[in-house]
Order: C-alpha cells, then structure tokens, then sequence
C-alpha cells in the first residue's frame, strides 16, 4: 500500500497523545491509594492533559488533508454499525471532550468528593471523568487498529498484532513524554514514568517483532494463475491495458525498491525502539538533572522511529490487485 502522510501523523499523535494521558490517570489512580505523591492538579494533570489534548487536535488536522471532500467528514459516522473507521470518527473527538473536561477540572480545582475509600482515599468528578477517558483511549486504540486488522485481503495486516500493537507504541510513546514532561512538573513520578516506558518500549519491540516475523512467513494465497483462471506454468504480463497511471496504480502501491524497505525496517527499529530503551535505562540509572537530558532525545527519537515504523507498516502491505498492476508496480 501507499504510505499516506496525513495518516501517518494522524496514527503516531492521537498514539502519543491517548498514551500520555494514560501515563497521567496511572499517577492520578496510584495517587488514590497513596502509592506515589499526589501532585499539582494544574501543573501537572491539566497541563499534561492540555499537551494529550494538542496531539490528538493535531492528529485530527492532519487526517482532513486525505480527504478528497472535507466538508463531507461527518458522513463517516453514518456507518458506525458496520465500519471501524466511523467508530474510530465517532470515539476520537468523545475521547478528546472527556480529556477537556479532565483538565478542566483540574485546573479549575471544581473536584466535588463523589465516594470516600475505606483507606481514606477519595473518588471526586476528576476520577470519573478521567475513568471516562481512560476507558474512550483504549476504545480509540481498538477502533484505529481495527481499521487495519479487519481486512482479510491484506493479510501483513489481519491479525491480532496489528490492534496490539497500535496500543504498545502508542502507549510507549505516551509514556516516554511523560518521563520527560514529569522531569518539570512533577519530579517524584519520573522514575514511575520511565519504568513504564522502557516496559513498553520493550514489549512494543516483541509485538513488532513478532509482526515481522509473521509477515516474512506469509505465502501469497492468490497467484497470476488463479487471478485469470488459466493454469499454465508460466504466465508473463506485457502490459496492464493502458499506458498511463490510475487510482489503482498510485494508491495501492508505494514505489519504493526493495532495499528502501529493508532500510526502513531497521531504521524504525532503532529510532523506535534500541536507542529510546537505552536511554530510558541509562534515566533510570541516572541521578537528577541528568533525566531530562535523556528523557527529551528519548521522546524525539522515539516519536521519529514510530513514524518510520508507521510508513513501514502501510508500505509493507501487499493488496492483492498488484499482481494484476505488476508491470507497473
């Protein structure tokens, strides 16, 4: 398939974005039972919900630039019944008003008690709205990967890994902004960040690479023969019928020489995954001011090697309508 680049922004921000605001609730619910210092509602839950809240924006900005007719977006949500891409349409911006009004709460301290723990903690409106979008991220994660994993014709992409996968890196992502973020905000949490980081790191590393794995072991299903009908052994195609390109020809092949991929591959790898764990692990190690000088590379590599990984993962690809476009392809 052809990598589109208003996709690839979309699916690493709103990744990165519902991944931060994870990595912010984990602190607030660990905070409930006194298992980490509750912090600065301000400083750190809203203004960290605020930044959660500018990917996703920028995500959705950029998805509109792949649409032939924007101002005909909203019909998308019509098929929620049957299409993962109009729940996808319908869950992203719920997740970004619950995330609104998350930090609104938490900036404007309007936080009334709604249930008291048996340990002394409390439960106010912030917890339930933030519960509220925890539960929509994980959703948004779900429907976004679904869009892929749901076509049976593209086999690199039908298979449970996709949907996990989109939920590891998105989640590591998150969390390594986090680290950084907290570096400023709240410092007694960037241990806590970063730990999460590194484990998601790692784990989106054994989920990508079982992915590839997989996917190098695919054997095509559909050949030149069983395409037109004829079993003869040998069958070469001359032309495709017309002489100059087609939607077919742009959009459901990239271009690009095998060796390009091969070269994507283990870049993204790296970027994505190698460097970003090193330097979360030397972070941990680390004693103050030092994480922030690793924690922020770790963010930007890291962000870089998963849009590489994204242009990967659509250009990896391999509709089955190639075979007839070969000559082109």
């Amino acid at each position: 398939m052809r990598p589109e680049p208003s996709v690839i922004l979309l699916t690493t921000l709103i990744g990165a974005g519902q991944g931060l605001f994870l990595a912010i609730f984990t602190a607030h619910s660990l905070a409930i039972f006194d298992l980490v210092p509750a912090q600065d509602g301000r400083a750190f839950d809203a203004v960290g919900s605020a930044i959660a809240l500018a990917l996703t924006g920028a995500g959705l900005i950029a998805s509109f630039f792949h649409l032939g007719r924007p101002e005909r977006a909203w019909r998308a949500i019509t098929q929620w019944r049957t299409s993962w891409l109009s729940r996808e349409v319908i869950v992203l911006p719920a997740f970004m008003f619950a995330v609104f009004a998350y930090a609104l709460a938490q900036w404007s301290g309007w936080r009334p008690v709604v249930a008291e723990l048996p340990g002394g903690g409390t439960i106010d409106l912030a917890t339930i709205v933030g519960l509220g979008a925890t539960l929509l991220a994980f959703a948004l994660f779900v429907c976004t990967g679904m869009i892929y994993a749901c076509l049976p014709f593209l086999r690199e992409w039908h298979s449970p890994l996709t949907t996990l996968n989109f939920v590891l890196l998105g989640c590591a992502s998150g969390f390594t902004l986090a680290a950084a973020f907290s570096t400023c905000a709240a410092p007694d949490l960037t241990r806590l960040f970063t730990g999460y980081a590194l484990a998601f790191t790692l784990f989106g590393l054994a989920g990508r690479g079982a992915a590839l794995i997989r996917n190098r072991r695919l054997k095509p299903k559909s050949t030149l023969q069983t395409a037109i009908g004829i079993k003869h052994p040998r069958i070469v195609q001359k032309s495709m019928g017309f002489q100059s390109g087609s939607f077919n020809t742009h959009e459901f092949f990239h271009g690009r020489q095998p060796g390009t991929l091969r070269w994507v591959k283990w870049a993204f790898l790296a970027a994505g995954f190698a460097v970003p764990a090193l330097l979360l692990a030397a972070a941990l190690a680390a004693s103050w001011p030092a994480p922030l000088a690793l924690l922020a590379p770790a963010f930007a590599v890291q962000f870089a090697g998963l849009v590489a990984e994204r242009w990967f993962f659509f250009a990896d690809a391999n509709h089955p309508q190639n075979l007839y476009y070969q000559a082109v392809a």
